[in-house]
């Protein structure tokens, strides 16, 4: 009875690493979660930022979320957004900076929904630009008074994540 337990441990133990190996071929960092956006309609992937922010009055600390999204119908097709827990003070729209790899600050206009706590880009250039990319700083102020912030993502496999997402959309990042 111990040999047949061990011989289905094994096996078991075999099949979670190949399952792991296979998850990790696609995206070698395993930074990027995969989804559908709420609605159905868009395909996800999304990393966690590598360094935290505080919250409120600094007791709590998150890390803000990037995600690119290809919506299958509909305008923008490519979009990014920035998933924050503290809201923004601005309504419509805020400066965000964007680096990418360490190069030259750009300063762009992101639209500020649902209620402060997105920071969305809409446009397939943008995303286009992550795919060689290995790191993204996006920093923006809360408000006048309240200060700035930034978060860091590592892109490790961003050109194979948006790949994924652009096929499982049916679209082609032009």
């Amino acid at each position: 009875m111990k040999s047949f337990v061990d011989a289905r441990c094994g096996a078991i133990l075999a099949l979670t690493i190949t399952c792991a190996s296979a998850a990790r071929a696609d995206d070698p960092a395993g930074r990027w979660r995969f989804g559908d956006d709420d609605d159905g309609q868009a395909v996800t992937a999304s990393v966690s930022a590598t360094n935290k922010l505080n919250s409120g009055n600094g007791a709590l600390s998150y890390s803000p979320v990037f995600t690119v999204v290809c919506r299958k119908d509909g305008e923008p097709r490519w979009s990014e957004r920035l998933q924050l827990s503290e809201a923004v003070s601005a309504t419509n729209s805020i400066a965000v900076s964007v680096t990418l790899d360490r190069q030259k600050r750009t300063n762009e206009t992101w639209t500020v929904a649902r209620r402060g706590r997105f920071l969305v880009r809409g446009g397939a250039d943008g995303v286009a630009r992550l795919v060689p990319a290995s790191q993204l700083r996006l920093s923006w102020r809360f408000g006048l008074i309240a200060g700035g912030s930034e978060a860091d993502f590592d892109l490790s496999g961003a050109g194979q994540a948006i790949g994924k997402i652009a096929e499982a959309c049916g679209a082609e990042l032009n």
